[in-house]
């Protein structure tokens, strides 16, 4: 499957953005999909996952009540919707799908989008 990831940009504290993630080339439903993040120095960490269907999500507590993931199976797309945005959510936020179980860390996941850029002005 391949991921293109879109959706970043420049935004002040407190305000939103919502990431999108299209897929093609596989059977999207068959995958559990994840949201990384990479800040500059930064070793890449988990943001969020949802299973195959969408029935559960996970977040790491640091987005937690702030960002939201969900997935439209008919697009073949997955979204991360961030509200309250912080300076330090400023990362490269990369998409990635694994035919297994996911989880929330990088060798879990078997496919990779290219990343887009999400800065956050103080």
């Amino acid at each position: 499957v391949q991921l293109q990831a879109s959706g970043g940009g420049l935004v002040q504290a407190g305000g939103s953005l919502r990431l999108s993630c299209a897929a093609s080339g596989g059977t999207f439903s068959r995958y559990v999909m994840g949201w990384f993040r990479q800040a500059p120095g930064k070793e890449r960490e988990f943001v969020a996952g949802i299973s195959w269907r969408g029935g559960n999500t996970y977040y790491t507590d640091s987005v937690k009540g702030r960002f939201t993931i969900s997935r439209d199976n008919a697009k073949n797309t997955v979204y991360l919707q961030m509200n309250s945005l912080k300076p330090e959510d400023t990362a490269i936020y990369f998409c990635a799908a694994d035919l297994e179980l996911g989880g929330s860390r990088v060798f879990e996941y078997d496919y990779w989008g290219q990343g887009t850029l999400v800065t956050v002005s103080s």
